[in-house]
């Protein structure tokens, strides 16, 4: 939005009411005081009127305690209409910024004037100060905003929001910086392999498998005892098992089976 031009009393040469705009400043006379207000007279064709409730901040109740006939004072043009002849005038000054100027988008200069975990609150020249969540700080992760600013500090926001009927105002500070680009690391595939390095005899021993098992039990079983020779005639032919013959006869068919 186009910054309207504020005249000061050492610049306001204006004489014609079509040259007089919003918010411009003048030093006029108090040319007549009523109930309703002051009179005052700015330099140009048309004077200025000054209502009560614009005197000053304060509630006025008699315009006489506030201004007389005569005096010379500040004034702020509140609303003109060149073609009704009609000059309104404030000595309150105005906001740099109201309501309806702030828009959504604009870029805003103020003052952190208070810190919270939420947020920060900067003075932008507004009815009341805009609120930066934390979030809105920076691109990078804070627990605390007092990391990034400090009350009293000046910084520079955009405005993300504004709501006149709740007047609110949120503002961004990190849409003004330059997103970071994080590098991403290369992805890597675990190895499902052993590695080459490792030698056979390292790794770990197959756990045998129950057909196995039985049947070196079996063997252990057959081997011939010393008692068992010197039995004579009664004893069994050396090498002769049945249970283990049994086995292996199983076990050369499985692995027929498994073959074909």
């Amino acid at each position: 939005m186009e910054e309207e031009k504020v005249a000061t009393p050492e610049s306001a040469e204006i004489s014609e009411l079509v040259d007089v705009k919003r918010k411009m400043q003048f030093t006029g006379t108090v040319i007549k005081t009523t109930l309703a207000g002051a009179v005052v007279d700015i330099g140009v064709e048309v004077p200025g009127v000054v209502h009560i409730s614009q005197l000053q901040k304060d509630p006025v109740n008699k315009v006489e305690d506030v201004v007389k006939v005569g005096q010379q004072v500040v004034v702020w043009v509140r609303r003109v209409e060149p073609k009704r002849e009609r000059l309104e005038l404030t000595m309150i000054e105005p906001l740099p910024l109201e309501w309806r100027e702030i828009e959504k988008g604009m870029i805003v200069k103020g003052t952190v004037t208070r810190i919270e975990k939420f947020g920060v609150f900067v003075e932008i020249g507004a009815e009341r100060p805009g609120l930066v969540h934390i979030s809105e700080i920076t691109h990078q992760y804070i627990k605390d905003p007092q990391q990034e600013v400090k009350v009293g500090e000046e910084v520079e926001a955009k405005v993300l929001d504004v709501n006149r009927r709740k007047k609110q105002i949120k503002l961004s500070m990190k849409a003004l910086e330059e997103k970071p680009v994080f590098e991403q690391k290369p992805f890597s595939k675990k190895r499902t392999q052993a590695s080459p390095s490792v030698q056979p005899e390292e790794q770990e021993e197959a756990i045998p498998t129950a057909m196995e098992m039985a049947l070196r039990e079996a063997m252990e079983k057959s081997t011939p005892d010393v008692d068992s020779k010197a039995a004579g005639p009664e004893a069994k032919q050396e090498g002769s098992n049945p249970e283990l013959d049994k086995i292996l006869a199983r076990t050369l068919e499985n692995k027929v089976k498994t073959a074909s």
